[in-house]
């Protein structure tokens, strides 16, 4: 399958698949019972899939260690919603222009995965944007430290997909990691993309 058939196939497995997926959120995966005690804070992020020639790779930050919040993380750019912000569409691709300086033009937005509850009160909305590989980056050095790709087709192979388990305030908590080389992503992170995988399933080698 050569790369504009690949597109078109991604494409329209995401319009395909419209179950929910059976990793909404922290709280399925952890097992723990969901806390709708307090408002979510709407936010978004992009799941930026590159069209390289051996190949589509998912792009991932690694963020900076001095962070209050989620240092040292691997993440998809993204964050908070913004007021401005009209869809999160919009926030995910601002938010990536800010964190790597990925400009939008670069990016073919072609869908979405289920939103996802994290446990810290964000209703996460994961962006699915096709990349031209043809883009310079410019990082913000105070949230991101790096910048690196991962090759989809490991990405979606469920043998990378690791269940983790360890006590959390007093409770078992279970979380997703996937290690690649000499990183482990893990967490929310891990989980959207074993929703993408949910979503892409039977995703054909580039020949």
């Amino acid at each position: 399958m050569n790369s504009e058939s690949l597109r078109q196939w991604i494409r329209q497995r995401l319009l395909a698949t419209t179950n929910p997926s059976p990793v909404p959120g922290d709280f399925a995966v952890s097992g723990l019972a969901r806390d709708d005690s307090k408002s979510l804070k709407p936010a978004a992020v992009l799941v930026p899939l590159v069209d390289r020639p051996t190949g589509f790779t998912v792009l991932l930050t690694q963020r900076t260690e001095h962070l209050d919040n989620h240092a040292g993380q691997i993440s998809f750019p993204g964050g908070r919603m913004e007021d401005h912000d009209p869809t999160p569409i919009d926030t995910a691709l601002r938010e990536t222009e800010e964190e790597i300086g990925l400009h939008r033009r670069h990016v073919e937005v072609i869908g979405r995965m289920d939103d996802y509850q994290t446990i810290t009160g964000f209703l996460v909305t994961p962006i699915i944007g096709l990349v031209e590989p043809n883009f310079a980056l410019t990082l913000d050095t105070f949230e991101v430290a790096e910048v690196f790709e991962v090759p989809l087709d490991f990405v979606l192979d469920p043998a990378h997909h690791q269940r983790h388990r360890v006590e959390y305030r007093g409770q078992p908590r279970a979380y997703y990691v996937i290690p690649y080389e000499n990183r482990h992503i893990w967490g929310a992170t891990a989980a959207m993309l074993v929703n993408l995988a949910d979503k892409l399933a039977g995703y054909p080698l580039i020949s």
